[in-house]
């Protein structure tokens, strides 16, 4: 065991890699200082503490499903759970006039989430893949409905609501402007990020990647996979309490919606978009898809179908998320050729942006003539005025669409080619030298 445990351990960072370590973080956390004063409108402010607790919340989902292999289709049970108990926690807290300020109740939800992962996880853990996947699915439906059986605690569909303002005020902080909620938010961001960075980079967080790839090699040389499992579901738990909690101090109220299937699969959306091979995956994850999510929902009615087929393009051409397919291309960057990708890239967005305009038109038109068949045909989606009974809009969406993609599915074989000479290149300069 001592000498697996010396294998899995991280090697020493150099000094060069200390430095830029902590330049990382000290860099994360004056971004984190400088965006209010930047953008300081309340909407800008509310959008930043939503994507501080989804960054949160998906890399809580990473270290089930990125570090472990473990698809959860109910983490939402301790980011509900850690939720509800920071409301009734505030509440409590104010009527008693108890001395426990505002910041201190987010690891309120991160015990709870602890905790329910603690009694939840060991029969959990105790197989991997389909069946984990079930059995996290089962629980979450049963907790889910439960809410709304018990609504002595969970108050039903209306939930249950709190005034954080009665808290004990630190600096005189009484955390009503959305500001000092944005910098909590950060503050706990910060601190969470740096925390999960520093297990991945643990012996225990190589064993989870050692558990995720080959178990039984892994019991074989002396360590339980389900252990090594169900400590990581725990850890999990905590950090999606926290998650919670601060999504309930920035609504003052937590409902059903908490524990829902559409929170569970938000958080999946997001890790896996951003990449869950790498732990800035689920960060990028967590910022594209509230960003996409609150900027659909101001140009279309139906922005979860396009949430949806986006997630599907991901999974489909791009299974190593936004991250994976950035990271691609360092080979590239290192060895001085990506120049010769990126034309090819800029040829093919052309014919790739009109198949996209003409299958949104398309849904568009569908989605009218579907829900809403009886209203004006002029409708705008995307910024884009057209009619959706016009046999021209139907043509041009169809134009756009076909053509496009022959198109694209030519000019995206270029990209392949220039990819394999921008690879092959090195490889031929190193043998005639």
């Amino acid at each position: 065991m001592t000498d697996m445990t010396a294998t899995v351990a991280p090697p020493r960072p150099t000094a060069a890699g200390q430095i830029k370590f902590y330049g990382m973080w000290l860099a994360a956390a004056v971004a984190l200082f400088v965006l209010p004063k930047m953008f300081p409108s309340a909407g800008s402010l509310t959008t930043f503490s939503l994507i501080g607790i989804s960054i949160i919340f998906a890399l809580s989902y990473n270290i089930l499903l990125g570090q472990t292999g473990l698809l959860s289709f109910g983490h939402a049970v301790y980011y509900g759970l850690g939720g509800f108990l920071a409301i009734h926690a505030i509440n409590i807290i104010g009527a008693n006039k108890w001395p426990v300020p505002l910041p201190l109740v987010p690891l309120i939800g991160g015990v709870t989430g602890l905790v329910f992962a603690i009694l939840l996880g060991w029969v959990s853990t105790q197989r991997s893949g389909t069946a984990f996947a079930m059995i996290s699915l089962g629980v979450a439906e049963l907790v889910a409905s439960s809410a709304l059986i018990l609504r002595t605690f969970f108050g039903g569909e209306g939930g249950v609501s709190a005034n954080r303002t009665k808290l004990f005020k630190i600096f005189d902080w009484s955390f009503g402007p959305q500001i000092q909620i944005y910098f909590l938010v950060a503050a706990w961001t910060l601190i969470c990020m740096i925390a999960m960075y520093a297990l991945t980079r643990t012996p225990w967080g190589r064993m989870c990647n050692a558990v995720r790839d080959n178990p039984e090699r892994v019991q074989f040389v002396g360590y339980d996979p389900h252990v090594v499992r169900y400590i990581a579901f725990c850890f999990s738990g905590f950090f999606a309490g926290i998650a919670g909690a601060l999504s309930a101090i920035n609504f003052e109220i937590a409902n059903s919606a908490y524990l829902g299937a559409v929170q569970s699969g938000t958080v999946l959306f997001a890790t896996y978009i951003g990449g869950v091979a790498f732990f800035i995956g689920p960060i990028v994850g967590a910022i594209f898809v509230t960003f996409l999510s609150l900027a659909l929902s101001d140009v279309t009615s139906v922005w979860q179908l396009y949430f949806g087929l986006f997630f599907i393009a991901v999974v489909a051409f791009a299974p190593g998320g936004i991250t994976g397919l950035l990271m691609m291309h360092r080979p590239l960057v290192r060895n001085g050729t990506l120049g010769k990708v990126l034309p090819w890239y800029a040829v093919a967005l052309v014919p790739t942006l009109a198949m996209l305009t003409g299958a949104m038109i398309a849904i568009e038109c569908v989605v009218h003539h579907t829900t809403n068949p009886t209203d004006d045909p002029n409708i705008k989606a995307f910024g884009i005025p057209f009619n959706a009974a016009s046999p021209i809009t139907w043509g041009v969406a169809a134009a756009l669409l076909i053509v496009g993609y022959f198109i694209s599915r030519k000019t995206w074989t270029w990209i392949a080619q220039a990819w394999d000479g921008a690879t092959t290149a090195p490889a031929e300069q190193a043998t005639l030298s």
